[in-house]
């Protein structure tokens, strides 16, 4: 069997892949120093055939014995939220751990995938995001210690593809959403849809004219996994191009949850995006591949999800 190493893999999208990999056969080790990751979005893959997890910070050196065919290195944390209360971690798992990933990677000769983001383009001037757009990134805001630590992650993960041979793709990923994100995850649809099932009002940033693209989970594990077996190089966003302003979105989880909440207005974060679209021409060309899952399909799967861990909470309290 094919063996898949996933560094965050008991994070909300590493953990999805985990059972993607799983369910086709491979044998999966999961990676994760548990900082923003959860072991119950594995437990259930424990005792299954070819699962291994290791507790275990790949900002220091990584270890995995016999063979490994492929790293996907998804170790970093990746809201807001986290990555300002931990800006120091979230700038060493982006270049050493990305260091020792690729260290690992070219050990085992392995092909290396990286999880980098829509962030290296910082608050774009160019709409919708294509591939060959640069930035524009603020390097000493407090959101750079993400961005940053993802682009350095681009630059390395080329510099071991051009001076060491070894195999890399380099996925940019846009808002992703789906059944174990975390209620406290802080963007914007974990907040309101927390917010909303509890009955309490919807903080929106600003005047929420503000844009983000939302990719439901299965979608985005199926795009990573062409592009992992694919032949590209270059980087690829994965994401959807469905935009909708932040109020709209707002409004449209309140509809479908049945709440009764209002929405209040807070000042806008430092540096804070106003707009987030990818083209995802070079995807459909290159991988066949595009989103299928309907927002509002999404959302429903995951207001399900939700309002299992809200009323999880409340029968213990």
């Amino acid at each position: 069997m094919p063996r898949l190493v996933i560094t965050g893999g008991a994070g909300f999208i590493g953990s999805h892949l985990a059972d993607h990999f799983i369910n086709m056969g491979f044998e999966v080790v999961v990676i994760d120093n548990l900082l923003t990751g959860n072991l119950e979005n594995i437990s259930h893959l424990f005792g299954r055939q070819g699962f291994q997890f290791l507790h275990h910070d790949i900002t220091n050196f990584i270890h995995v014995n016999d063979a490994v065919d492929f790293v996907l290195h998804f170790a970093s944390p990746a809201s807001p939220i986290d990555y300002l209360k931990l800006p120091i971690q979230t700038l060493k798992v982006g270049s050493l751990g990305t260091h020792k990933a690729l260290g690992l990677a070219k050990e085992k000769r392995a092909r290396f995938l990286l999880a980098s983001t829509s962030e290296v383009y910082g608050d774009p001037l160019e709409h919708p995001q294509r591939e060959s757009y640069w930035g524009n990134v603020n390097p000493i805001g407090i959101r750079g210690v993400y961005d940053e630590a993802k682009r350095f992650a681009e630059a390395l993960t080329m510099a071991y593809h051009r001076s060491h041979g070894v195999e890399t793709r380099i996925a940019r990923i846009f808002n992703t959403y789906g059944p174990r994100m975390r209620l406290s995850d802080g963007r914007a649809i974990p907040a309101f849809l927390s917010q909303a099932l509890r009955g309490e009002p919807l903080t929106v940033f600003g005047t929420g004219s503000q844009t983000r693209s939302f990719c439901y989970i299965s979608d985005q594990v199926e795009g990573l996994s062409r592009l992992l077996f694919s032949d590209e190089t270059e980087p690829v966003n994965i994401g959807n191009p469905a935009e909708i302003a932040i109020l709209e979105f707002a409004k449209k989880i309140i509809e479908l949850t049945g709440s009764s909440s209002s929405i209040v207005h807070c000042p806008l974060p430092e540096d804070d995006p106003k707009v987030r679209q990818p083209d995802i021409t070079r995807a459909r060309e290159r991988l066949g591949w595009e989103p299928k899952v309907l927002l509002e399909e999404g959302l429903r799967k995951t207001i399900a999800f939700f309002k299992e861990k809200i009323g999880a909470l409340a029968a213990v309290k």
